[in-house]
């Protein structure tokens, strides 16, 4: 008898497959910008807010920084933004687009609707899976910071 439930039965799998399912349909539609996926949620959060410190991109992206600087560091490279010290205290580094760094939004406008189009869930089943795999995050995070106290 076995100890464990099947591959196909475990959650984490599915979580993982599916999310590298949506992840590979984003590749081709980011490939015309030079942009990764994580460079496109890099991004995606500084469109809606800028000018923010470093550990601000981190808590929106999910990063840590060991994986974050570097992906600054590319987008950087490639003119879309710049990292400045800050005004208050020069240690923390701030993100700030750059023009170019802020046009890209427009030109990038159409991936989500080439996305939405290549995923046959209705919008309401879409709402709802974001909605769990969200709630799924939080508890983890928080059973995270449970143990970390």
């Amino acid at each position: 008898m076995n100890k464990t439930l099947p591959l196909e039965d475990q959650l984490c799998f599915a979580l993982y497959s599916a999310s590298n399912a949506v992840v590979r349909l984003y590749r081709p539609l980011l490939q015309p910008f030079d942009l990764t996926y994580p460079q496109y949620v890099v991004l995606l959060a500084l469109w809606q807010q800028d000018d923010i410190s470093l550990g601000e991109l981190g808590s929106k992206t999910l990063f840590d920084s060991g994986t974050l600087t570097p992906l600054v560091k590319k987008l950087e490279s490639k003119g879309w933004l710049k990292r400045l010290a800050s005004a208050q205290d020069e240690r923390v580094k701030k993100v700030v687009l750059t023009v170019t760094g802020k046009a890209l939004e427009n030109e990038v406008a159409a991936v989500m609707p080439a996305l939405r189009c290549q995923i046959s869930l209705s919008n309401e089943r879409l709402i709802q899976l974001r909605a769990l795999a969200r709630q799924v995050q939080q508890d983890i995070q928080q059973l995270e910071q449970c143990a970390s106290r």
